[in-house]
């Protein structure tokens, strides 16, 4: 199926590995020109090389926790048609395990984050009457637990934000909508169950039965978001904004 989004310029962030670099794939085989960030530019190089497209790949080491670190990126790509809010790294642990440090250096790269960029490169896209920001936030937002309040809550907060963001942009020809994607098959996933399994059983290496009942008994894989993130930015998906799509198997309704 062709999504008609062939040299269209799109920017995702966390890019080296996971939900991003999987994003990353699914639109440079729809031909687009993407651009990698994150914050380690070796293994941006290393995902790039593994790319292939019609399209073009780029890449921009960024630590994006840092405000004038997100207003470089927009300033270098001030062009970008489609922009995927994805890199974050929230700990998980109870409140009481959390000290106010690391929720603020966990909030400065993915709350934060989410919410500068998508001001930065909505202001430009309404400039030209055009674009797509799609947030890719998480399932804990609609089901926070209390060991991930950190997490749950964040997430949470970017919901609200991207339903708000999306019920005015699309006044100027601008669609901001999310993806909560539930448990996933990635390096993250591991260390959130590894806290689990700590927490749990004084032991992090029983992680693995952490996942359990699982539907479809399996993990997402980060390409299925990848897809899903790809067609709802495209033009057969035009009326989808300010909605937040959750992916989680049905989850939501298993006992």
């Amino acid at each position: 199926m062709d999504l008609h989004l062939a040299g269209k310029r799109v920017l995702v962030t966390g890019g080296s590995k996971g939900i991003g670099l999987a994003t990353a794939k699914m639109f440079l085989a729809e031909g687009c020109d993407v651009i990698l960030v994150s914050r380690d530019g070796e293994k941006l190089a290393e995902a790039a090389r593994g790319l292939q497209g019609p399209g073009s790949v780029a890449t921009h080491a960024a630590d994006l926790s840092d405000g004038y670190a997100r207003e470089a990126l927009a300033a270098e790509f001030p062009d970008v048609d489609i922009l995927v809010n994805n890199a974050g790294a929230i700990p998980g642990g109870g409140l009481l395990d959390l000290t106010m440090a690391r929720w603020e250096a966990a909030w400065a790269l993915k709350v934060m984050g989410y919410i500068h960029l998508t001001q930065l490169f909505l202001a430009a896209m309404k400039g030209r009457g055009a674009g797509t920001i799609v947030n890719i936030i998480g399932n804990a937002g609609r089901t926070p637990r209390y060991d991930y309040i950190c997490g749950g809550t964040g997430n949470a907060a970017l919901m609200a934000f991207t339903s708000a963001v999306g019920a005015k942009a699309g006044d100027w020809g601008v669609r901001c909508f999310g993806i909560n994607p539930a448990q996933t098959r990635t390096d993250r996933i591991i260390s959130l169950a590894k806290t689990r399994a700590k927490d749990k059983f004084g032991d992090e290496g029983r992680w693995e039965e952490m996942l359990i009942n699982l539907p479809l008994g399996r993990l997402i894989d980060p390409e299925e978001i990848g897809r899903t993130a790809a067609f709802l930015a495209s033009p057969a998906c035009g009326y989808v904004n300010g909605t937040v799509l959750d992916v989680d198997g049905g989850a939501a309704f298993r006992s």
